[in-house]
């Protein structure tokens, strides 16, 4: 496994690599990696010849009072976990490479960077956008491989792949889960194991809004958010942030149900903001967090 710290040299293989003609699929981390990082990876060499992954906490993502300093950070088990399934080449930049105190230039994406955790993190996906865009341009894949519990975040890649004419093939991938239905994420660490027991009731309230659309096709979203509201609210560590049923490939809101529908939601469970997401179709034999 070849690890690459500078710009130049990644830019560099994959210059090579292109010569060669050999497929890249790409799988971009902020580390503290977990199943459902693996899980893209494991995609990635599936699809691909070759595998990059990158370990770069971003910190154009983090806004002044968020998590960036404590952020976690094990890089010497991310790489033992990265060596384990075989990948080929890790890319970890140093903030200089990728932040250059000279720098001006940035993504903005517009209306979709401003609802859902938009909202409450003002900037983020901008943040979240230039460095995509900066790690597209240097390991310059055909496929990159992002996970369903992110939904904003992979709709807001799609979208700006497609205006910037990026020429990569973003692919969303199924939302890997713990045992009881928590979506696996590095900021689970900060639960404390009460907080870490209420956390399943995310998961517990999208299904039954998923299940509540099926059985009784109701039009307005309203009456699926009261149904999903009273299942968090029955935790009371738990603290709603939103519930918003909206369509999958833009998603603009749905004033009338209509299948597809992906339901989206936050809340806030001690020091962690936890989010996720299910879609609704009418195909019941597909996994519950089948991809568009």
């Amino acid at each position: 496994m070849q690890i690459i710290h500078s710009a130049k040299d990644m830019h560099s293989l994959s210059k090579l690599l292109r010569v060669s003609d050999k497929s890249i699929g790409f799988v971009p981390t902020m580390g503290a990696l977990h199943e459902g990082h693996l899980s893209l990876v494991r995609r990635s060499k599936e699809e691909n010849e070759i595998t990059v992954v990158s370990i770069f906490v971003n910190p154009a993502q983090f806004g002044p009072n968020e998590d960036f300093e404590k952020y976690p950070r094990h890089r010497e088990k991310d790489l033992a976990m990265l060596s384990s399934v075989e990948v080929d080449t890790v890319f970890m930049p140093e903030r200089e490479e990728m932040c250059g105190k000279d720098e001006t230039t940035s993504v903005d994406i517009g209306a979709l960077g401003n609802i859902l955790c938009g909202v409450a993190r003002p900037g983020h996906f901008n943040g979240v956008a230039t460095i995509v865009a900066k790690l597209f341009n240097i390991v310059s894949p055909d496929n990159a491989y992002f996970g369903q519990k992110d939904f904003q975040q992979c709709v807001i890649i799609k979208k700006m792949v497609t205006d910037l004419k990026c020429g990569v093939n973003v692919i969303m991938c199924p939302t890997v889960r713990e045992a009881d239905g928590l979506a696996m994420s590095s900021r689970n660490v900060y639960l404390t194991e009460p907080e870490r027991k209420a956390s399943a009731a995310l998961y517990k309230a999208l299904c039954h809004g998923r299940e509540f659309i099926l059985s009784k096709r109701p039009s307005a979203p309203s009456a699926v958010q009261d149904e999903i509201e009273k299942i968090l609210k029955s935790e009371p560590l738990l603290n709603p942030e939103y519930i918003e049923m909206l369509k999958p490939e833009n998603l603009e809101p749905t004033g009338k149900i209509e299948l597809p529908v992906v339901i989206c939601l936050a809340a806030r469970i001690g020091k962690a903001r936890l989010i996720d997401n299910i879609l609704v179709k009418e195909e019941p034999s597909l996994p519950d967090d089948c991809a568009l």
